[in-house]
């Protein structure tokens, strides 16, 4: 008898269709059956592949004479025997005769079959032993590997249930291995993005073609508070015949790699913020734009909400007492937020002055000169941020929950602190970001404490400057006055530019203006030296170019320093104007009925030179004439010739009519910017 193979599904009512595994395929299992005389009555096509003959060679034959070799030949009959006669079961492993004539080791079950007579037959199962061994072999290995592996390991069916799972797997998502078995992937996976993962599963079971090594980030539900990384991959499973069985899944734990590989991003990412620190903050000489580039620099990469606040004593560069555990006053200079809040409600506004109390931790900051951290804040810890109770409410609607002061030091002065806030980062302030915190208020602190003593020195010298300078009427005989002096808008010190109205005998009155080239106390200190020496030497009623004279020796003993100085006596009474120019910028004269013009003047040498003669010129001013003296930083600019700017300050002199006060202001406003270097001195002077 033989057999024919087919395969088919079974519908069971209720269940989905059970098709055949293709396992039995795979070990090639055979079935012969032996009468009582030891011949064959049964062979399955198995039996042709193992043995090597067909239905039609071993059917009817004797099985120990086909298949045995003579030397085994008795011990096989008496086995034969002994499972007809007892009906004992036999399993062992014997040498075959192939048809080939070599010898395989085959894999046996024996049994005893009985028919509805009685009559006894033999039924052998067998299978290679060496296929059988190598099965065994591959079953262990993949069940320890399974089972041992610190590899998440799962394998799934086409609807991408789970049928396994190993134990690394059950740690690694912190889910029982029971309870994933027959669930959906999507209700165990601790990813965030599991479409996408879903997604990249069914494409696999359609193309075959593995997906590797693919990158995610999540939570457990053992571990909830903190983020953990894996890589996944993913690879289709087919029986022999190719039908797909589902899909295999290894789930490699790369957390620590993953934290390696952020701190090493977040140290990278810390390190361009200090190198950019250095290039963006104290870019110039004033304590509020270097405190509103701090704040710039840590939004949004250390803090959500920043401010910097100065102690008000370290701002005007007085002595403060030694830190105790009272008050402290803070003038706030900068405030930014990363994003809209009302966290900004709750901080004092730049330029405002504000009391804190001891127990604030922005005075703690202060008077230990160590920062304060407090990693998840409380509402009683808001309470010692906050100056008020409503400002407390505002920080907890704003959401506070991490906060840091620093100190911002400089030559082991505490100047104030830098106060930071997190809202939107749910990351808390960590001992890392204290240090980098610290490094950024050092390197400000430092441009700050320069900016502040270098603004005190450039108050102190403008302060000098401008009680050196006159306070003239504006009306002397013959003439109506006006004057302005701006100190420098782009540099933090004062220059030496100056003014002067003398009165002189006979109703003439003598109008001086003058440049020290150089800036600062020194600067204004000769500028007023030279204006005491000018008044003295008007007074002996000499002429211009003789006061110049005298004006260059004084100079000449002054190390280092170069003026220039026009010098003009003007004489209601005849209507002249002497004038001796020692290298200054020519003074405009503008008429009521002809263009304004630059009076053509000898240059002469600066004062200081030495040894060089002046000259006399006389200008005749007519009624309602305007005369303008100025000094260089009116006109002169680094992007423009001197040309084109002496010719735009003749086109604001179109109305000598206009009062003196507008025509000062129209001067300044529309020759001076922002960015100007140099001060200026503005003498203007209307015929009466």
């Amino acid at each position: 008898m033989t057999a024919e193979s087919f395969e088919s599904s079974v519908d069971i009512p209720g269940n989905e269709p059970i098709r055949p595994t293709g396992l039995l395929d795979v070990l090639s299992v055979a079935a012969v059956v032996l009468d009582s005389e030891g011949r064959i009555v049964f062979w399955t096509p198995q039996a042709d592949e193992l043995f090597g003959y067909t239905a039609e060679e071993a059917l009817g034959k004797e099985a120990a004479r086909l298949l045995i070799h003579p030397e085994h030949l008795q011990a096989v009959m008496s086995l034969f025997a002994e499972v007809l006669t007892t009906g004992q079961s036999w399993a062992g492993a014997f040498p075959i005769r192939h048809r080939d004539g070599g010898t395989r080791l085959m894999e046996f079950r024996n049994m005893r079959l009985l028919n509805d007579r009685g009559e006894a037959y033999a039924l052998g199962i067998a299978a290679d032993h060496n296929l059988l061994q190598r099965v065994e072999t591959d079953l262990a290995l993949c069940e320890r590997l399974i089972t041992q592996s610190p590899i998440g390991l799962a394998m799934l069916d086409p609807e991408l249930r789970y049928l396994l799972v190993n134990p690394a797997l059950e740690r690694i998502d912190g889910t029982p291995a029971e309870a994933h078995i027959g669930r959906h992937l999507r209700e165990t996976l601790p990813f965030s993005d599991v479409d996408t993962i879903e997604s990249a599963l069914r494409q696999v079971l359609t193309t075959g073609t593995p997906l590797l090594d693919q990158y995610h980030v999540g939570r457990t539900t053992t571990d909830p508070d903190q983020d953990h990384a894996w890589s996944l991959s993913f690879y289709r499973l087919e029986d022999p015949g190719g039908r797909v069985l589902g899909a295999a899944a290894s789930v490699v734990d790369v957390t620590e790699r993953h934290r390696s590989a952020t701190e090493a991003d977040r140290a990278r990412r810390r390190l361009a913020l200090i190198a950019d620190a250095s290039t963006r903050v104290g870019t110039s000489l004033e304590v509020e734009q270097t405190a509103h580039e701090l704040a710039e620099i840590a939004i949004p990469e250390l803090a959500d909400v920043v401010a910097v606040d100065i102690l008000d004593a370290a701002l005007a560069c007085r002595d403060r007492r030694r830190p105790d555990n009272g008050p402290e006053l803070f003038r706030a200079l900068a405030l930014k937020a990363a994003r809209p809040t009302v966290a900004l409600q709750a901080a004092d506004r730049p330029g405002d002055l504000a009391t804190y109390e001891g127990d604030r931790l922005v005075t703690l900051c202060v008077h230990t000169g160590r920062p304060v951290l407090v990693r998840e804040v409380g509402d009683d810890d808001l309470r010692r941020i906050a100056r008020s109770p409503e400002a407390s409410e505002l920080l907890a609607r704003a959401g506070v929950h991490s906060y840091l002061a620093v100190p911002l030091i400089a030559h082991g002065e505490v100047l104030g602190a830098l106060d930071l806030k997190r809202t939107v980062n749910p990351i808390p302030f960590d001992q890392d970001d204290v240090v980098l915190a610290s490094e950024l208020a050092s390197r400000a602190a430092m441009s700050i404490d320069n900016a502040r003593w270098f603004q005190s020195v450039r108050n102190t010298a403008l302060t000098l400057q401008r009680s050196l300078l006159p306070n003239h009427s504006p009306e002397h005989t013959g003439l109506e006055l006006a004057s302005r002096y701006h100190p420098a808008q782009a540099t933090s010190e004062v220059g030496g530019d100056w003014y002067d109205v003398i009165p002189l005998t006979g109703d003439r009155t003598a109008l001086v203006v003058g440049d020290v080239m150089g800036n600062g106390i020194d600067a204004a200190a000769t500028m007023g030296r030279l204006r005491t020496a000018t008044c003295a030497y008007a007074d002996l009623d000499l002429p211009p170019s003789a006061v110049l004279q005298h004006l260059d020796k004084i100079t000449c003993d002054l190390e280092h320093y170069i003026v220039t100085c026009l010098y003009a006596v003007y004489d209601p009474y005849t209507r002249e104007c002497q004038i001796a120019n020692a290298g200054h910028m020519p003074p405009a004269l503008a008429h009521p009925d002809r263009a304004p013009v630059l009076l053509d003047l000898p240059p002469g040498a600066p004062l200081g030179v030495g040894g060089v003669p002046f000259e006399t010129t006389t200008a005749e001013l007519g009624r309602g004439d305007l005369l303008v003296l100025y000094t260089d930083g009116l006109v002169e600019t680094r992007h423009h010739p001197i040309d084109d700017r002496l010719s735009m300050l003749l086109t604001f002199l179109d109305d000598p009519g206009r009062p003196l006060e507008e025509t000062c202001d129209l001067l300044l406003n529309g020759l001076r910017h922002p960015d100007d270097h140099d001060d200026v001195a503005l003498l203007v002077a209307r015929t009466l």
